[in-house]
């Protein structure tokens, strides 16, 4: 466990803080569509308010990589944090985070008010960690709270280089990310089975290959199922899939055997052949996929393999989703996966920990996210914590006094 400084421990009253969050969710049409990392801050920002702190909030929306993107603009999300808070706390927004009009801004407002700044990446400075770019935003505050685990794996701006400057603390949601998942893995009972699913491979090998030694079985699922099954000469079809990974994937199973971590992938699979909702589609065995046709999720087979091998096992660690979910009817080895873990987690029987975007929204969807032992808001420091990295947003608050 880090050494990191607490927000309890530091005095806020009458001073200016400035609090890094991640409110990066997704939208469709202008409206939020799963609002579980604004609501995951609201006890930071609303403790700070209530101790008559001034609350500087800054996040990134998207990638506008470093240009103004209207669409990528923090203000459609004002409403919803100001609804949380509740009337007596003062929302304002200023559509800009360096210079006059957030320095005006926050000189007008009273302690116990809120103002959240634009978008740090509609300045290209932020991913650079440009030292004038955290020292101007650096300028607007006393102290600094990272509670953003969820971007503490990124040396960006707003990450590390604001506290390089100021006093810093971790804010109620780093705090308990950090303690939940340090003593949850520590604790952890095995045998331990591991499911990482999502688009790609290429994005989770170090993760793969640090799994193979840690857990005692690993389901690959999602689009990075076609790539393993590729690698073994299976027709995928017109699936997602990172061809030119095959070496990497095969060496994967080669130390998977080796650490005697078997790699649970399909049995069975559902096929489409027109990626979109309610699609016509059909289940077919992994030796029996068309060439035309997409997989999109697992099959009923499948699904029984898989839950009937969690009941094997006393932990479970959970990032990715099995299927395409976001697409119905592509959700159903999803959900009922979640299902069967809610249910053993409820029963004792299971220590269920899930982390990443994807799988919350799904955990969120099926209402089952409060029935696991514990659910991480992160997706990439999620998948660096577990791989026994260290992350640069929390070694730049450690050991501040």
């Amino acid at each position: 466990m880090p050494n990191f400084t607490r927000l309890k421990d530091c005095v806020v009253t009458n001073k200016n803080v400035i609090v890094r969050v991640d409110i990066n969710v997704p939208m469709r049409d202008g409206k939020i569509e799963d609002d579980t990392r604004i609501r995951a801050v609201i006890p930071t920002l609303r403790y700070l308010a209530e101790q008559k702190a001034k609350v500087i909030v800054i996040s990134h929306f998207g990638r506008p990589e470093g240009k103004v993107e209207p669409s990528m603009s923090i203000r459609p999300l004002i409403e919803r944090v100001q609804e949380l808070l509740g009337l007596a706390i003062k929302v304002s927004f200023v559509d800009d985070c360096i210079g006059d009009k957030p320095r005006a801004a926050i000189a007008a407002a009273n302690y116990g008010d809120v103002i959240m700044l634009e978008n740090l990446r509609f300045y290209k400075q932020e991913t650079k960690n440009d030292p004038a770019f955290a020292q101007e935003l650096a300028s607007f505050a006393n102290l600094y709270v990272n509670d953003a685990f969820s971007c503490s794996h990124r040396a960006h701006a707003s990450i590390v280089g604001i506290p390089a400057i100021l006093k810093s603390c971790a804010g109620f949601l780093l705090e308990a990310e950090l303690d939940n998942l340090t003593n949850l893995l520590e604790n952890a009972k095995k045998p331990m089975m591991a499911v990482v699913g999502g688009a790609k491979v290429s994005t989770k090998l170090d993760l793969l290959n640090s799994l193979v030694f840690k857990a005692q079985s690993l389901v690959v699922g999602g689009g990075m199922a076609n790539s393993f099954l590729y690698a073994m000469g299976k027709n995928i079809g017109k699936s997602l899939c990172e061809k030119d990974l095959k070496n990497e994937v095969l060496e994967i199973i080669k130390k998977a055997n080796l650490a005697r971590c078997p790699i649970l992938l399909p049995l069975d699979v559902v096929v489409t052949k027109k990626f979109e909702q309610n699609a016509i589609c059909r289940t077919a065995s992994i030796d029996d996929v068309q060439d035309d046709e997409i997989i999109a999720d697992i099959g009923a087979t499948s699904i029984n393999y898989l839950e009937n091998a969690l009941k094997k096992h006393e932990t479970l660690l959970w990032n990715g989703p099995l299927g395409a979910f976001e697409i119905k009817p592509f959700n159903i080895a999803t959900d009922s996966f979640a299902a069967v873990a809610a249910a053993l987690t409820k029963e004792k029987k299971l220590l269920s920990i899930a982390g990443g975007g994807d799988v919350v929204s799904a955990l969120n969807s099926a209402g089952l996210a409060q029935d696991f032992t514990y659910i991480s808001t992160a997706g990439g420091a999620f998948l660096e914590w577990l791989e026994g990295k260290e992350l640069p947003g929390v070694t730049a608050i450690s050991g501040k006094l």
